[in-house]
């Protein structure tokens, strides 16, 4: 499938776009990113430089991905995500002159397969969001999210277990199994982490 790009949009020349991907009015991908195939960047959307992201992405408008964060494959970014990328932002350095790129070191976001943020929520790196979690809209991220955990609020934490179908899990037949109510896979909860069981 051809790759398309909107003639409002901005894409450095450097920036890899993979097949059937998709590049909205007025957003703009950076030098050396890279976007795997099937890929949606919305309308005013912004990758850093060198930002990597996985297959059958979706950033909604105006989210701001900032270097050097990594989507793995099936990464969902709602509308006017931020992700940081800075331990202590400042725009001059103490003697009042401008900072420039090579005076601070860059931290990243790094969201694992299938995760989920949801709109307007910021991600304060580093910090990695883990496979099929979901960051409820509006949430502040500040530390590590499991992998199949849902969080929400400032600073964000867990509320619930979600499976791969993004809809919160409900108990199972013991206390450390949960099930997903629309697709019928069970998970198994040991130490405040949750895994697909294997039988």
């Amino acid at each position: 499938m051809p790759v398309r790009i909107q003639e409002s949009a901005d894409v450095a020349d450097s920036a890899r776009i993979g097949e059937g991907s998709s590049v909205w009015h007025l957003a703009q991908v950076r030098e050396d990113a890279v976007l795997g195939e099937n890929c949606i960047v919305g309308r005013g959307a912004y990758v850093g430089s060198g930002v990597v992201m996985g297959d059958n992405c979706k950033l909604q408008n105006y989210a701001l991905v900032y270097e050097p964060a990594v989507l793995e494959d099936g990464v969902f970014v709602g509308p006017a995500v931020c992700f940081t990328n800075d331990h202590y932002p400042r725009s001059i350095a103490p003697d009042g002159t401008l900072k420039r790129g090579d005076d601070w070191e860059a931290v990243g976001v790094t969201c694992r397969q299938g995760s989920s943020i949801g709109a307007r929520a910021v991600c304060v790196a580093p910090v990695t969001i883990g496979r099929w979690a979901m960051v409820a809209a509006g949430s502040v991220v500040v530390k590590d999210v499991p992998d199949f955990a849902l969080v929400a609020g400032v600073p964000a934490t867990r509320r619930r277990w979600v499976g791969r179908a993004g809809v919160p899990l409900e108990p199972g037949p013991d206390p450390h199994r949960w099930v997903c109510p629309q697709t019928g896979e069970t998970y198994i909860e040991e130490n405040e982490t949750l895994r697909e069981a294997t039988t």
